[in-house]
């Protein structure tokens, strides 16, 4: 069955609407008079902005006038009250203003009915004045609408462009214009994460993630990218903190956090950190969640991370030969040894305390404490890169 159609309103006399449109010229003038005393906001528009929403008034009121004649083509208000380009209307002022002024004229014209029109046309005018301002406020949402559907659009292809561009380190030049294109506030400590997307069980989790990062204070794109989410976050005052946050939009699996680096011009080398230690988790699935990708430099060197490698021997297995011979030795018989104090301190004929206090100082040194098995493969591993790196020139030159 269909729909049942509310009650159309009242006819008007011929001489009512002749009345109408007699004063049409002072209607509108009442409306602008009433926007200017009563609504702060429109005392503080440009001139030109003034105008234009002056002309939006002007024809709301010919369409009112034109409604008697077609009260039941809902479809003309659109045309008739915002022009040719209604989305213009959306650039210039919010939803919320725009339906004040609707809101004002519907006042204007029903507080000068009674002196305008004979008593007989009163109430019918009301009528049409009450279906009028429904259709209209209907078409202001239908506006607003898919204003916002087209912001949300571009806004969703500037980012993926943006993301791309950071991730592959393109020019810094473009990188900032764009990322000012899109609002980007947080072009200080910048981090990369990146983990499995949620499948399609889970449609809506964008917009959640971005208010979890708003609490945060941080800055976000988001990428999604086959199977993987990859988010940029800007503002990271601690990376841990942040992490733990977002790891609950991640699908079940490694969620990997890159170093913070200090622009987003520069967030293509966190990129290239996270993206490995997602590849390499695999290989060390006790690991914490979510990890640091510094944390996985073991596998990803396996993995041929050139990275990790130079991030091994230059942050390990060098600071650990520049302190002397003598560390380098613990840590070298400590690992071969099977991490046994007294079995190294036999090799290296010196007491277990001196192994001890040996392996503390490989501690401050490199970061990574030999006591802890964890660090002790990490220092293993430093140590074969590095004594393989300097090989490589005497290979060389024995070749030649």
């Amino acid at each position: 069955m269909p729909e049942p159609r509310s009650a159309a309103p009242r006819p008007v006399s011929t001489e009512g609407r002749a009345r109408l449109r007699s004063h049409l010229g002072a209607l509108n003038t009442a409306v602008l008079q009433r926007l200017d005393a009563t609504l702060p906001w429109y005392r503080g528009l440009t001139p030109d902005e003034r105008s234009a929403l002056g002309l939006v008034a002007q024809r709301a009121l010919q369409g009112f006038i034109s409604w008697f004649d077609r009260p039941t083509t809902a479809g003309h208000v659109l045309q008739d009250v915002f022009g040719p380009a209604p989305t213009d209307l959306t650039r210039a002022i919010s939803l919320k203003r725009a339906l004040q002024l609707i809101r004002t004229m519907v006042d204007v014209v029903e507080t000068r009915v009674p002196e305008l029109l004979a008593e007989r046309d009163q109430a019918p005018i009301r009528e049409h004045v009450l279906h009028y301002s429904r259709e209209v406020a209907f078409a202001l949402a239908d506006v607003y609408a898919r204003a916002a559907e087209m912001r949300g659009a571009m806004d969703s292809r500037l980012e993926a462009v943006l993301l791309d561009a950071v991730l592959r380190g393109q020019d810094p030049d473009e990188i900032r214009h764009r990322a000012t294109a899109l609002g980007w506030r947080g072009d200080h400590r910048v981090m990369v994460m990146a983990g499995l997307a949620p499948g399609q069980d889970q449609p809506a989790f964008i917009p959640g993630l971005r208010r979890a990062a708003a609490k945060l204070d941080c800055d976000l794109l988001v990428g999604v990218q086959a199977e993987r989410l990859v988010l940029v976050i800007g503002s990271v005052t601690d990376a841990q903190v942040v992490g733990e946050a977002l790891t609950p939009w991640f699908a079940p699996g490694p969620v990997i956090l890159g170093p913070v680096v200090d622009s987003l011009v520069e967030a293509h080398v966190s990129a290239r950190h996270t993206l490995a230690g997602l590849g390499a988790a695999p290989a060390h699935p006790r690991a914490v969640r979510p990890t640091p990708a510094e944390d996985l430099l073991p596998e990803r060197a396996l993995l041929g991370d050139p990275t990790a490698c130079e991030a091994l021997v230059d942050g390990v297995y060098a600071p650990l030969t520049d302190a002397g011979t003598a560390l380098l030795e613990t840590v070298d018989a400590y690992g071969a040894l099977g991490h046994s104090l007294e079995g190294t301190a036999r090799e290296l004929f010196v007491h277990a305390n001196t192994v001890r206090y040996r392996l503390k100082r490989v501690a401050e040194v490199t970061g990574w404490d030999p006591l802890v098995p964890r660090d002790a493969y990490v220092l293993q591993t430093a140590v074969t890169l590095g004594r393989l790196a300097g090989s490589r020139p005497g290979v060389a030159e024995a070749s030649a």
